[in-house]
C-alpha cells in the first residue's frame, strides 16, 4: 500500500507493521488558573496551565515555571528577599498567555471545526496564506515555536 512505497529503501528495508493498540481523540482545551500561587504554595506545568497539544508548548511551560521558581528560591536563600517568590505568578503568567495565544492560534489554524461557517473557513485560509507568502508572519510564528523568554 502507499505507506510502504513511501518507506521503500535502496537496501530492502521493510515497514514492520504492528497492531494499534489504542485509538482516542485528544480534547483542544486550554486552562490558566490566575494566580499560580497560594501562601506557599506554588503551581507549575499543567497544574496551573493547559494548552492544547498543537503548539506542542505544555513541557516547554512546565520546564520555564521550574528554572522561574528555582531562580527565585535561589534568589531568597542567598539575599534572604523573597523579591522573585513574589513575582513568580505573574513573571510566569506572561509567559503563559504568550503560549496560550500561540497554541490557540495554531489550534485555530491547523484545524477545522465542522461547524465552521465559509467566513470562517476563508479566514482560515487567509491565514495560512499570510504565513507562506509574509516574511513578517513567518517570523511571528517562527518566534512562537522556538519559545518566549523566561523572564
Amino acid at each position: 500500500d502507499e505507506l510502504e512505497r513511501r518507506f521503500e529503501t535502496a537496501d530492502g528495508w521493510k515497514l514492520d507493521r504492528g497492531p494499534i493498540t489504542q485509538k482516542s481523540v485528544t480534547p483542544m482545551r486550554s486552562y490558566v488558573h490566575e494566580p499560580m500561587r497560594h501562601g506557599r504554595l506554588f503551581l507549575a506545568g499543567d497544574a496551573a496551565h493547559i494548552v492544547p497539544p498543537t503548539g506542542a508548548k505544555g513541557l516547554n511551560l512546565a520546564v520555564g515555571d521550574v528554572v522561574t521558581f528555582a531562580r527565585a528560591l535561589t534568589h531568597e536563600k542567598e539575599t534572604g528577599s523573597a523579591e522573585l517568590l513574589d513575582a513568580y505568578s505573574e513573571t510566569c503568567l506572561r509567559r503563559v498567555w504568550q503560549a496560550e495565544r500561540f497554541s490557540y492560534d495554531m489550534t485555530t489554524l491547523l484545524h477545522r471545526t465542522p461547524d465552521a461557517t465559509p467566513f470562517e473557513d476563508r479566514l482560515q485560509l487567509a491565514r495560512l496564506e499570510r504565513i507562506a507568502g509574509a516574511p513578517s508572519a513567518e517570523t511571528d510564528l517562527a518566534e512562537g515555536y522556538t519559545g518566549f523568554p523566561l523572564d
